[in-house]
């Protein structure tokens, strides 16, 4: 079925009115008619199951037919703190995340990032990856649209991940998967969760020294070394598979 996103003003008690670019895609790509069932998110805990009711020229009319109160987040609010990434890894990396559940990602410039990126390249990158994040939202039926903040120094992404409950910095020099399966099997409900993952060439060992200085729980995914559009996929993917409800 297909997703899509709204804001809180176009529901009505019993109707919602789609306007903008949704409108075009419908029309002209979907080629959806009148009757035809989808799922609406208003940024909430739960959808709307719908139909359509009227195609107009620059709106369409959807009759609220069911609420369906489960919703499709997860119970713990994860922000993805990703070190840059060169070319489309970011790209990959925030659509990828974002079907896993991830409700915020954070761009990194860190030590060892290879991408440098001054304040107007930053701007439109940011603006590319949240187009990318709702679009992998719409696909995946998430009932929220994660945001892909504006870059930020380690300083900053350690400031605010100190915002988090719990706060994972998983990477190569880490030892002891019980430790980690002890930090998971921890999670309650209802906790927010900040995950660092390093660029290409990883933390530094000073920002692995100042990130642990601040509260951050050094942790290992294994044996092995995992490429930075790997490892948090699977870390989302492990705390999805926890954390994910009847």
């Amino acid at each position: 079925m297909y997703h899509f996103f709204v804001s809180d003003d176009q529901v009505g008690e019993s109707e919602i009115c789609l306007t903008g670019k949704d409108v075009n895609h419908i029309k002209n790509v979907l080629r959806m008619k009148m009757g035809e069932t989808l799922s609406i998110s208003a940024q909430k805990e739960y959808d709307y199951l719908c139909s359509i009711k009227e195609i107009g020229r620059d709106q369409i009319l959807l009759q609220i037919e069911d609420i369906v109160m489960e919703g499709t987040e997860l119970p713990c609010e994860i922000t993805l703190f990703q070190g840059l990434a060169k070319g489309e890894k970011m790209d990959w990396i925030i659509q990828k995340c974002v079907e896993l559940g991830a409700a915020r990602i954070v761009p990194v410039a860190m030590k060892r990032s290879v991408v440098k990126l001054d304040a107007k390249k930053a701007e439109a990158k940011t603006k590319r990856w949240n187009a990318i994040a709702e679009s992998a939202a719409k696909q995946a039926g998430r009932s929220c649209i994660p945001m892909v903040s504006s870059v930020m120094t380690m300083q900053e992404a350690l400031e605010e991940g100190k915002k988090c409950e719990r706060r994972f910095l998983p990477y190569e020099g880490a030892k002891g998967m019980k430790r980690t399966r002890k930090l998971f099997s921890e999670i309650s409900a209802g906790e927010s969760i900040a995950v660092f993952i390093g660029p290409e060439g990883g933390f530094s060992d000073e920002e692995v020294e100042e990130a642990i200085r601040q509260g951050y729980e050094p942790m290992t995914l294994g044996k092995r070394i995992l490429r930075t559009e790997t490892a948090g996929m699977t870390v989302l993917g492990i705390l999805m598979y926890l954390l994910e409800q009847e």
